[in-house]
């Protein structure tokens, strides 16, 4: 169980965070919800199709992305979250790196930090502990190699599942000496940052893996290059190779899949759960 400020999420099953880029250049739907009313429409539909979680981007990650401008990002992200938060019953995450934009989110109602530097950037774990502590905000942290301009520059590892769970142990311990309790911390594995293609499938096969630290876990693969390349897919071709790689995490027991679509998503969940329970 995990409180979102004021929300009680329990991951007895997993759930589903669906994916809002409120972007000009993100890899998959860049462009497509860039104004209140497509954003807004769109988040309605991913809560009706059983999204729990609605994460809210105004900067791109995708491989060499270049950065955007403090203000540039709130103004693309507040105004939505603002809206999705007077109008749908449902836990808007904002995916941010800026202590700003968290502080401004928050205040518009987002209700989780999503942050790919994993509050590594200037001023980040003190904003997102300030939130964590005075407004039960958690952070869910994720691990990159390099950066987004730099990360698929010939990533390397000894053992790709190692690195990942050292990384979680130290910045774990990290947050927590900055003020955050334990069980406000969710963790993401970061597929696609600064991973081979094998990397993301050694990180999918032992997924389970990162559920030892009694945390929520999430797991974001959707439509990215590990299916399309795997797969010779383009992008708007990825979904079949998605279901797949989502059933798996989801077997696995991930707390969260972070995806474009939902329904579909919702769908495997079921199947998972029903495998789960019988005898």
């Amino acid at each position: 169980m995990m409180l979102f400020k004021d929300r009680k999420v329990v991951f007895d099953s997993t759930k589903v965070m669906g994916i809002l880029n409120v972007t000009p250049d993100s890899f998959s739907d860049g462009g497509q919800y860039n104004s209140i009313d497509k954003a807004l429409l769109h988040a309605q539909q991913m809560v009706d199709d059983g999204a729990t979680f609605i994460d809210v981007g105004g900067e791109s990650t995708r491989p060499g992305a270049e950065a955007v401008s403090i203000q540039e990002e709130l103004d693309r992200v507040i105004p939505v979250i603002d809206c999705i938060n007077q109008n749908l019953d449902v836990i808007v995450s904002v995916d941010t790196s800026k202590p700003e934009v968290m502080i401004e989110a928050a205040q518009a109602g987002a209700r989780l930090i999503n942050d790919v530097r994993a509050l590594q950037m200037p001023g980040a774990i003190e904003a997102a502990s300030k939130l964590a502590k005075e407004e039960n905000i958690p952070s869910c942290i994720m691990h990159m190699q390099g950066t987004p301009q730099t990360m698929q520059h010939a990533p390397k590892y000894k053992f790709v599942i190692d690195e990942v769970m050292d990384f979680f142990r130290t910045r774990v311990e990290n947050l927590c000496e900055a003020g955050f309790k334990y069980n406000q911390i969710m963790l993401d594995p970061g597929f696609g940052f600064g991973k081979t293609l094998d990397h993301n499938y050694q990180i999918l096969k032992y997924f389970v893996q990162f559920t030892q630290f009694d945390l929520p876990t999430l797991a974001g693969m959707s439509r990215k290059s590990m299916i399309g390349n795997l797969l010779n897919r383009d992008i708007t071709d990825r979904l079949a190779g998605d279901t797949a790689a989502n059933t798996i995490a989801a077997m696995a027991g991930a707390s969260v899949l972070r995806v474009h679509d939902v329904k579909e998503a919702m769908d495997a969940i079921k199947i998972v759960d029903k495998v789960n329970s019988v005898q």
